[in-house]
């Protein structure tokens, strides 16, 4: 379950128009969310609350042999009127799953930012800060993010603690995307870290016009027609300090909401200093189920991983029939072709508050490794209160399989 900060984070990207996808660092978020799920230990509640459309405040508390906890801020410039509480937010937006990319949007042009009174420009660009205080512990962090511009954008994170190298680190990235490529340049006062990603998407390019004509040239460029989208990115990085660096290179291709066949979503990662490579393929099969598979190989040490996952969506009775007319009444209705750029915008908003109709009643998501190491996690909602429950099964250890066992509440108001 995301964390309420991390929902709002999301909400501000939607409202400031910033796709996270599209960028090489979330190559493999599909895999990650369908099988790197963390599962709760112990008993974990969260009280959040989104006091005014530009401030949140959230707060949490554990009890796992000892009770820890933290405190939460974040403030926005930009109202956040998108964000929604624990009883009204659709749980395939409070869940990490499976993510359906859509199509790639052409980016504002800058002079539509542009605010002029008076003859003087009074616009300013959307800003959020954020910071987290974990007590008995004393650890602090924080994150800085800013618009620059249309396809600009700058994030500083922070993490302040004694037991760490020279008392914390500090990240800094400056992301561009514009739709068709996008890079990242990053350095960490860790070691000195300086790097680069870039990420480059083949096929359709939204920052050019469609030609009027009806060719057989135009139908091929129409994003109506594509079902699918590759995508190719690389990084390096090398650490001033150490003197020691790395590369990688990654592929991925994804379907997007024209395809007519099943959505999956297949990556392969290579990193060729370390010898290591990684596989992952995701499906889509039917609206209540994904399967998941990764496999990892190392071809100095021959060491592997395999570990497979899925996720089923619970639905409330009675409802597939209605979505089915609801889908055919939009196909008939909005579906045309003179009207598919305003039937894009609906789509890229999945957090408005209208029509927003959850017919989703819960999730349950499973993996297991190669070892016999399984992770079971059920999220949902219960009236107001959204809750995962989750286990650790080492199948391995015979006299005690469940090496973890937690639950964790949360409410948003």
């Amino acid at each position: 379950m995301l964390g309420f900060m991390d929902y709002v984070q999301k909400c501000f990207y939607r409202a400031s128009k910033w796709d996270e996808d599209n960028s090489y660092a979330n190559l493999n978020a599909t895999a990650r969310a369908l099988l790197d799920f963390p599962t709760p230990k112990g008993l974990k509640m969260n009280l959040s609350s989104l006091s005014s459309p530009n401030f949140a405040t959230s707060y949490s508390m554990a009890s796992l042999g000892v009770v820890d906890g933290s405190v939460s801020y974040l403030y926005s410039s930009r109202p956040l009127d998108n964000a929604l509480n624990s009883g009204d937010v659709q749980l395939k937006d409070a869940v990490s799953g499976y993510r359906d990319l859509r199509e790639i949007m052409k980016p504002d042009d800058p002079r539509d930012w542009e605010i002029w009174k008076g003859g003087v420009r009074v616009d300013r660009r959307d800003t959020l800060l954020y910071g987290r205080m974990y007590l008995p512990a004393s650890t602090l962090e924080a994150l800085y993010l800013r618009r620059l511009a249309p396809t600009r954008q700058l994030k500083i994170s922070a993490v302040s603690n004694s037991r760490l190298p020279n008392g914390g680190t500090i990240l800094a990235l400056l992301q561009q995307d514009n739709g068709k490529w996008s890079t990242e340049y990053l350095y960490s006062t860790d070691v000195a870290l300086i790097g680069m990603r870039g990420l480059y998407n083949f096929g359709f390019d939204p920052r050019k016009a469609l030609p009027r004509s009806t060719t057989a040239t135009t139908t091929a460029l129409d994003p109506r027609k594509i079902a699918g989208r590759f995508s190719a990115g690389a990084e390096v990085y090398y650490g001033i300090l150490n003197k020691s660096g790395g590369m990688s290179t990654g592929f991925r291709y994804t379907t997007l909401p024209s395809n007519v066949g099943s959505p999956l979503t297949v990556t392969l990662t290579v990193n060729p200093l370390m010898g290591h490579f990684q596989a992952s393929y995701a499906v889509k099969a039917g609206e209540g189920a994904v399967f998941c598979s990764r496999y990892d190989f190392n071809i100095y040490s021959y060491e592997s991983d395999l570990v497979l996952g899925c996720e089923l969506w619970r639905r409330k009775q009675g409802d597939d029939t209605a979505a089915a007319a609801d889908a055919s009444a939009a196909a008939a209705s909005g579906m045309s072709a003179g009207n598919i750029d305003q039937t894009w915008q609906p789509e890229t908003t999945s957090f408005s508050r209208e029509g927003a109709r959850d017919d989703v009643t819960g999730v349950l998501k499973a993996r297991i490794t190669q070892n016999y190491n399984i992770g079971l996690l059920w999220e949902g909602r219960y009236k107001q209160l959204l809750f995962s429950l989750g286990s650790n099964i080492d199948l391995k250890r015979r006299e005690q399989p469940f090496r973890t066992v937690g639950i964790e509440i949360q409410y948003n108001s």
